[in-house]
């Protein structure tokens, strides 16, 4: 099974629209926000009702999610590439607030809110264009090259990330010697070594579950005696985050 990110960046429009896939090897409905599973053919219960997996699926959604749409609108900016006024209009655009109403909010003028709607439409026709180009690209007979996924929790997204599969797997050769399980010979400087490392390192932890401060430096001194940076490195890079009092910690996703 991939790792969350790569499900959801390899998920189709479709499928990133509704909030879930279909696994075809578990034979299971996984939730593209968390992770959860709903495994076809098990009835759920809920409320006094039962559910089937896919339906259940989307009910978790709305549940625990409240939408796809919020859940993709809160995204980093750098992942969405819109403004924070964009955010807010997008909301009211979603919840059939009227334009009169949205102007009482924002500031600015009902025309101002319309050339706000036409913007918008302009970026998603472009998005569309750009979208068929990058499928028409995918289809041709050339050999790939095919680089890391991006966690959708990245803070930092520029060249670092430009590493293939097989440049990232003979870093973790390198600084990993004994085996990917074992301790790192050295921390490294370049940042595009460091992403590949972090990549590596979040997976010893249970995306499901919270940690204490003690539980995560005891995980990551299995893989370098400086655990501090180690832990440093994994927030501001967005793999981990944590309570501002430094009480828990958890998987970012």
């Amino acid at each position: 099974m991939s790792n969350l990110s790569d499900l959801f960046w390899s998920a189709s429009l479709d499928e990133m629209k509704r909030g879930y896939r279909f696994d075809t090897e578990s034979e299971s409905f996984i939730c593209l926000v968390c992770g959860s599973t709903f495994e076809q053919g098990v009835i759920y219960p809920h409320d006094g009702k039962l559910y089937e997996a896919e339906k259940y699926a989307r009910l978790h959604l709305e549940q625990e999610h409240e939408s796809m749409f919020a859940y993709l609108l809160e995204l980093d900016k750098k992942v969405t590439g819109l403004t924070d006024l964009q955010k807010q209009l997008l909301r009211h655009f979603y919840a059939g607030t009227s334009d009169s109403d949205i102007v009482k909010e924002t500031g600015g003028s009902t025309s101002t809110i319309r050339n706000h709607r036409f913007a918008l439409r302009e970026k998603a026709k472009q998005a569309k264009v750009f979208l068929a180009l990058m499928d028409l690209l995918e289809q041709r007979p050339v050999k790939q090259t095919k680089f890391i996924s991006i966690h959708r929790t990245a803070t930092m997204l520029d060249e670092r990330y430009a590493i293939t599969e097989e440049e990232s797997e003979a870093i973790l050769r390198t600084y990993f010697p004994d085996g990917l399980d074992g301790l790192m010979t050295e921390f490294p400087k370049k940042e595009k070594r460091k992403v590949a490392i972090m990549r590596h390192v979040i997976k010893r932890f249970d995306p499901k579950r919270t940690y204490t401060e003690k539980e995560v430096n005891d995980i990551l001194s299995t893989a370098h005696a400086d655990h501090v940076t180690l832990r440093r490195y994994l927030i501001d890079y967005g793999f981990m985050d944590r309570k501002a009092d430094g009480s828990s910690y958890w998987v970012k996703s």
